[in-house]
Formats: structure tokens, sequence, C-alpha cells
């Protein structure tokens, strides 16, 4: 009996895009596309008509823009939602607003990129089928009490993908500025991860910004991998800093999680933490384990809170997790990991 197809509503207020997301679309034998609309009003009723399985967005379109459109929809009607836009100011409000993933329109229309984006539109697709959406409870109110920091050679490594954007984003708003130096990957393009930084420090307690090469590792900071570039840690001292870099991909991905935990195992050894959240594929797995073998700390974000359990399950598999968690309590695991040693 031959596999179901993954139903697709694409929803655009141009012609043209309804055309060439449709016709990508269909150029993969897993999926179909069920229906077009034109606006949100037309889509809430396709919605309703059709049921699919996945229905991809443009944020910028006449009457209601995809955003409010997003915000309606998700409490009434949960559902994968891809955002296809060029309004890259909206995507994270997007995903804030529920959505599962983004992808710029940009690369649609740039003839030797085109075919790399008909590829990550059906991967994403794909992945969106399986997240699982409307399961998050917003972010709890909590004040730890603030110890300072004696050991200023700690560091904490984060990894994420899909659904990774707004679990980070719930982790560090419960952070303060107290914390050692945090070096991060979110699988992300280019332009996006600086937008996606800037969006994070004026939004969380501690200061974020996209790395560049040459970057201490302070306390109270976080650096942000930018998009097509690898992120190592080398070690400086008593503390560190980061090598920025023009890589291959690896294990899929540039940046790449896998490349920073290794980095940070070699450097921080038993200083460091790892924590690995939402997303798809394997990425981070291997990294962790090595960070483990090093003697490091690691925490996997728990199947019940992730959108794809995916990268975390995969590090638990192979052993390279000590503490599995819901995202709501990674933050205060964080905080009890920075406190000096008793």
């Amino acid at each position: 009996m031959s596999k179901r197809k993954i139903r697709v509503l694409v929803v655009d207020d141009s012609f043209f895009t309804i055309k060439f997301l449709s016709e990508a679309i269909a150029s993969d034998v897993g999926l179909e596309v069920v229906g077009t609309a034109a606006d949100a009003y037309e889509a809430r009723d396709k919605i309703i008509e059709l049921n699919p399985d996945v229905m991809t967005l443009d944020v910028d379109m006449p009457r209601m823009n995809g955003l409010d459109f997003l915000k309606q929809l998700m409490p009434q009607y949960p559902m994968p939602v891809l955002v296809v836009s060029a309004a890259s100011n909206l995507v994270f409000d997007a995903l804030q607003a529920g959505a599962v993933d983004f992808l710029s329109k940009t690369n649609m229309m740039d003839e030797n990129r085109r075919d790399a984006f008909i590829s990550e539109l059906i991967v994403k697709i794909k992945i969106a089928s399986i997240a699982k959406v409307g399961k998050h409870k917003p972010p709890y109110a909590n004040t730890p009490v603030h110890t300072p920091l004696e050991e200023q050679s700690k560091i904490i490594a984060m990894g994420a993908s899909t659904g990774g954007t707004e679990a980070t984003n719930t982790i560090l708003k419960d952070c303060g500025g107290d914390l050692p130096g945090i070096v991060m990957v979110q699988h992300m393009p280019p332009v996006f991860t600086r937008l996606y930084a800037e969006r994070l420090n004026n939004t969380c307690p501690l200061a974020v910004r996209e790395a560049r090469d040459g970057d201490d590792v302070l306390p109270g900071l976080a650096l942000l991998a930018p998009g097509d570039y690898q992120m190592e840690v080398v070690r400086r001292g008593n503390g560190y800093r980061v090598k920025v870099y023009q890589g291959e991909k690896v294990s899929g991905h540039c940046p790449s999680v896998d490349v920073l935990f290794s980095s940070v195992a070699k450097a921080a050894g038993g200083a460091a933490l790892g924590i690995l959240l939402t997303g798809m594929g394997a990425d981070g797995a291997r990294g962790m384990l090595m960070m483990k073998e090093a003697g490091a700390t690691n925490i996997g974000q728990n199947k019940e809170s992730c959108i794809v359990y995916g990268m975390p399950m995969v590090a638990k598999n192979l052993g390279a997790i000590t503490y599995e968690l819901p995202l709501d309590q990674i933050a205060k695991k964080i905080y009890a990991w920075s406190q000096p040693r008793k």
C-alpha cells in the first residue's frame, strides 16, 4: 500500500508565487498541493474545507497580513505552518506566533539558487508535517537568586534547529546577565542570524549578538554563529574566543552544532555545559558526546516540549545527555550548574 502524500495548502497574494510554489511542491512524489489561497480569508475557508497537513504562508498580504492571520489561527486551529516570505522583519514574529519554520523568497527569484530553494522547500514541508504545534506553554516568569561567578572558565554551548528560535528565546529570557559566556548555533541562513541576534538582544536580559572572528566569550554575552559560517571555540588564557570562518557543511549544516560542540569539548572539557534543543536530524549529537567524554555536563530538550524531537533524541541514544528536561526547566538547570562549587 502506498504511503499517503503530505497535503499542502499554498497561501500567497502573488499568482506567480503560487504557481511557482505549487509546481515545486508537486515535483516531489511525497507531496501534493490540495489548494491555494490569495489572502487570509480565503485561506481560512480552505483550511476548513480541505484540512491540509501543512500550510505555506506569506506574511506580507493585503486585507489581513499573514502575521495577524497566524495569531488568530493558531489558538483555534493549530497546524504546521511554513512561512515563505521576503518580509524578513516579520519572520521572527511569525515564528513566535506559532509557525514551525521559514524560507526566504529571495533565493526563489535567483536562477542560480532556485534549485536549492526548491530542495529546501520540500525538506522543510516534510519536517513541518511531523512537527508538534500548539503544545508549548508560554515562558514562565522566574527570578532566580544570582550568585556571583567565581569560575570564569565556564562556558555554555547551545545548538538548535527547527523550533529552536522560540526555544532559545524562552531560555534566554529567563537568564540574567551574570551567566558564563554563551556560544550558540541556530540553523538559519545569512542575514537572518543577524536579525535573530538583534531580536534576542532586545528581548533578553543578557547581551546577544552575531559572532565575529576573534570575539572574546565573555560572561553575560551570547554569541550566535553567523549563517553560512562555521564557528569554533578556542582557549585564550583563562577564557575563550571564537573562530568564525567559511567552511564546508558538517552534518549537513553551516553553521554546524557538531563543529561548535566538538571545539568546546577540546577547549573547555569539564568546564562546559552543552544544551541541545529541538531540531530535525542529528547535528550536534556527536559533538555533544565528545563534550560528555571530555567531562562536560549536557542538557537535552525532552520529547514532549520539542517541536521536532530529532537532534536531542539522537544525542540521548548515543548516551550524550546528562539531563533530559522540559523547555521550561532548562534555565533553572543552567543556573544550578553555573553556581560555584561549594
